[in-house]
C-alpha cells in the first residue's frame, strides 16, 4: 500500500492553556508513513462545536483535499464524535485527530504480545465512543493511518461485540500484568538495581541504552519509534551491576487510553530505583518537553523516584560533556551525546554516585557445596573476588545491603559489611550480619 497523501489542520485557540505543536504534529504524521501534501492554519477564540475549525476552514480545507487529491485530513487536536463526523462531512475526506493518529502510530510500532494486547485495548476503547459514525465510511479492511490494528477486521461491528473484546482484551493484560509482577518480584529479590530511561519521544533514548548496553535496538529520528519496553541486565565499569530499561517515550497531551492501558509497562517506571530523564539538549521545546514527562511520572505515581537528567545531543550545539550539580552537591545534569559517546564516562559515573548509597562492598562465605547459591550471589551483586577457604568459599562482592540480609537471613549465608579496600581501620569497622 502506498503512502497516504495527508493535509494537516493546526488551530491556534485563544482560550486554549497549552497549544500544540504544528512541527509535532508533522513528525507525527511522517512516523505514521503520511505525505503530506498541503498544512492550513487558522486562528479561533474557542474550538467550533460542530466541526472544530469553523465552516470557513472547513471549506478551505475541502478546497485543497479537491486540488491535492488527499486521502486524509490530519487535525491537531482531540476531536469529539460529532465534530470529526460533520468535518468529514464537510470536506469530503477521511479525519483523523491527533489521538487516533498517535494510536495508529502504537499500532505500526507493537512488535511483543504484551505490547500489542494494549494497543488493541487503548484503540477499541477510543473507537468504541465513535460508534455513532458508523462502520459504512470506513472500509476497514483496506487498512491506512487510523485503520490498522483491531479495526482493519471490522469483527467489532456493534457496542456488544466491541465491549465483549474490550473485557477478553482486559483479562488477557490482567494476566501478563501478573507475569510481569512476578518478574518484579524477582528482580527485587536479587536486588540488582533498575535504572529506566525515560523522556520526551525522539529524545535519543534507544540510542543511549544501545552504547550503554551493546545491545541492538530498533532506534530513529521519528517519534515513538521505541514501543515495547526492553530490559538488559548490565555491567558498567564505572557503576556495577543493573537492570537498564528502555521505555516508551511520552509525548505533550498523551491519550489517556494509552496510560491506562501501559500502566502496567509504566510501572517499570514507578519501581525503578533511578530514572534517567534523557532530554533532547538542542530542541528548542526541551523545557515544556521536561515539564511535560514529569506531568506523566506524576500521573503513574512515579515522581518521587530519584531522577538524573541526561541533556543528548550536545554534539548538534557543539557543546562540551559536563555535569551540573545541584544545592547538595550532588550529580543533577550530565550533558552527553549517545551518538558520539561524548561524555558517556561522566554519566557512569554519575549513575555510581547516584546509586552509590544502596551499594556496599561484602564478604560472603558459604559451602563450596552451595553452588546455587554461588549462582545467586553472582545475580545479587558485582563479584569482585572468591578464595577457596577450606571447604568454604569466601567471596567479595559489591551489593545493597538489603541483598546481604536477604542472603544471611533467607540463605543463610555468613555475610560482612566491610570498608571499600584502603580504608582505615576496616577490620575494626566490619559489620557482621
Amino acid at each position: 500500500m502506498g503512502r497516504e497523501r495527508a493535509i494537516l489542520v493546526h488551530l491556534r485557540l485563544a482560550d486554549a492553556e497549552e497549544q500544540e505543536d504544528l512541527e509535532e504534529l508533522r513528525l507525527l504524521a511522517i512516523s505514521a508513513g503520511a505525505e503530506i501534501v498541503g498544512v492550513v492554519e487558522g486562528a479561533r477564540q474557542q474550538p467550533d462545536s460542530a466541526t472544530y475549525v469553523g465552516s470557513g476552514k472547513a471549506e478551505e480545507v475541502r478546497l485543497l483535499v479537491a486540488a491535492t487529491g488527499a486521502d486524509l485530513v490530519l487535525v491537531n487536536a482531540a476531536l469529539s464524535p460529532g465534530q470529526e463526523r460533520n468535518l468529514e462531512k464537510a470536506v469530503g475526506a477521511r479525519v483523523l485527530d491527533r489521538t487516533g493518529l498517535i494510536l495508529d502510530i502504537f499500532a505500526q510500532r507493537a512488535h511483543s504480545h504484551e505490547g500489542k494486547l494494549q494497543v488493541q485495548l487503548a484503540q477499541l476503547e477510543h473507537l468504541a465512543t465513535r460508534l455513532v459514525r458508523g462502520w459504512t465510511h470506513l472500509e476497514r479492511q483496506k487498512g491506512g493511518i487510523g485503520l490498522r490494528g483491531p479495526g482493519e477486521t471490522q469483527l467489532e461491528s456493534d457496542r456488544r461485540m466491541i465491549g465483549e473484546r474490550i473485557r477478553v482484551l482486559h483479562k488477557r493484560l490482567d494476566k501478563v500484568r501478573k507475569q510481569r509482577l512476578m518478574r518484579r518480584r524477582a528482580r527485587q529479590r536479587s536486588v540488582v538495581p533498575t535504572v529506566s530511561l525515560v523522556g520526551y519521544t525522539n529524545a535519543g533514548k534507544s540510542s543511549l541504552f544501545n552504547v550503554l548496553t551493546g545491545a541492538d535496538v530498533y532506534a530513529a529520528d521519528r517519534l515513538f519509534a521505541t514501543l515495547d519496553p526492553t530490559m538488559r541486565r548490565v555491567e558498567l565499569p564505572a557503576a556495577g551491576a543493573m537492570i537498564l530499561a528502555d521505555t516508551v517515550g511520552f509525548i505533550r497531551h498523551l491519550p489517556h487510553g494509552l496510560v491506562a492501558a501501559f500502566r502496567s509497562t509504566l510501572e517499570e517506571v514507578q519501581f525503578a530505583d533511578l530514572l534517567l530523564h534523557v532530554v533532547d539538549a538542542s530542541h528548542p521545546e526541551n523545557r515544556a518537553y521536561v515539564e511535560q514527562v514529569d506531568r506523566v511520572l506524576a500521573e503513574i505515581g512515579a515522581e518521587d523516584v530519584p531522577r538524573l537528567i541526561v541533556m543528548n545531543k550536545i554534539d548538534v550545539l557543539g557543546d562540551t560533556p559536563h555535569v551540573e550539580r545541584d544545592g547538595f552537591g550532588q550529580a543533577a545534569r550530565v550533558f552527553v551525546s549517545a551518538r558520539t559517546g561524548a561524555g558517556l564516562p561522566l554519566l557512569l559515573d554519575a549513575i555510581r554516585e547516584r546509586l552509590g548509597p544502596r551499594r556496599v562492598r561484602a564478604q560472603v562465605r558459604i559451602p563450596l557445596s552451595e553452588g546455587r547459591l554461588r549462582a545467586r550471589l553472582y545475580g545479587a551483586g558485582t563479584v569482585l573476588s572468591e578464595v577457596v577457604d577450606g571447604d568454604t568459599l569466601l567471596m567479595t562482592l559489591e551489593m545493597s545491603r538489603e541483598a546481604g540480609r536477604w542472603l544471611a537471613a533467607e540463605q543463610g549465608a555468613e555475610v560482612t559489611f566491610v570498608p571499600p579496600v584502603g580504608a582505615e581501620g576496616q577490620a575494626a569497622h566490619a559489620e557482621h550480619v
